[in-house]
Formats: C-alpha cells, sequence, structure tokens
C-alpha cells in the first residue's frame, strides 16, 4: 500500500500559491536545484546552507527525462517520485518540485525567488541562470562546502563493488 504523498510535494501550480502565501506573510523564497540522484553529505550541507540564508527553500528537481539527458543513459538511478520523497523529509525543506526541463530558469521566471542558491562548484559569476535570476530582482548564493562529493562518483564506486562479487 502506498504511503500518502508528503505535503511538500507541490506541483508547478501548487508552488505558485504556496510562494504567493509566503510572500504575503513576509517570507523570503530561497530556490536550490538539481537532480539529486543519490542523496549524500554533500547535498544536505547545501540544503541546509541554502535554508540558513533565512528564507523558506523551494528544493526543485529535474525529472528522470532531463537527468538522463544531462548525465546519460542508466540516469537517475531512482526516479524522480522517490528522489523528492527523500528531500521533502529533511527539515531544511519547506517545498519540493519536480521540473521536466534541462535547468530552472522557467520556474524562475515563475516564482521569482529572493536568492537562488547554487553549490560551491559555481561562482557568481558562472551560474547559468544568473541573468534570469537577477532580472526577476534575486541574487545568486553560492552555498555549501567545498564540492567533494558526486552522486556520478558513488554509483562508480557501487557498480565497482558489484563486478567483484560477480
Amino acid at each position: 500500500m502506498n504511503e500518502p504523498q508528503n505535503p511538500k510535494i507541490l506541483s508547478r501550480e501548487e508552488l505558485h500559491r504556496r510562494v504567493s502565501e509566503w510572500r504575503k506573510a513576509g517570507n523570503r523564497i530561497a530556490l536550490a536545484n538539481g537532480c539529486f540522484d543519490i542523496l549524500h553529505v554533500g547535498h544536505v550541507r547545501y540544503l541546509h546552507a541554502a535554508h540558513s540564508i533565512g528564507a523558506k527553500l523551494v528544493v526543485a528537481i529535474n525529472a528522470d527525462g532531463s537527468v538522463r539527458s544531462l548525465k546519460g543513459e542508466g540516469r537517475p538511478v531512482m526516479p524522480a517520485e522517490e528522489r523528492a520523497e527523500i528531500l521533502a523529509s529533511l527539515s531544511d525543506v519547506d517545498a519540493v518540485v519536480i521540473f521536466p526541463e534541462k535547468d530552472v530558469r522557467a520556474l524562475i521566471r515563475e516564482i521569482r525567488p529572493d536568492f537562488h542558491a547554487k553549490g560551491t562548484d559555481y561562482t557568481e559569476d558562472n551560474v547559468p541562470e544568473r541573468n534570469e535570476v537577477e532580472a526577476c530582482g534575486g541574487r545568486v548564493v553560492i552555498v555549501g562546502d567545498p564540492k567533494n562529493h558526486s552522486a556520478t562518483e558513488i554509483i562508480h564506486a557501487l557498480g565497482k563493488l558489484g563486478s567483484r562479487s560477480s
């Protein structure tokens, strides 16, 4: 039997309504995004730092098709709905939305975040969505610890372990 969906996992329409409610209550909005194919400590630190900006944290995760186009065949290893459920269980995350596009530009235009939080593998100057964020009145913030963790590396390491046991 399937458990009820986490109330933090929202459709784009529901997210728009929630963001409007938060803004009316005086809250600022932060947006973080990624594939989050296998949740690791780097993700947790990134999301914690994004939440600590002092805003409601929306996490946008790539849909399965966009993960595949970004990361290649065999990815994602976990379907979007499960990745969303895991992220929604984190106390630092206020809302999760799944998006089909390769980047979050459309979502930025829709919710107009005050902050777009990106990990330390970026600089404020090379964030692909930077111009979109600034055009919507927001700013890019680099957060989290150094990029020493990678879902891709974890997947490759697990593959090597699996091939040893055959």
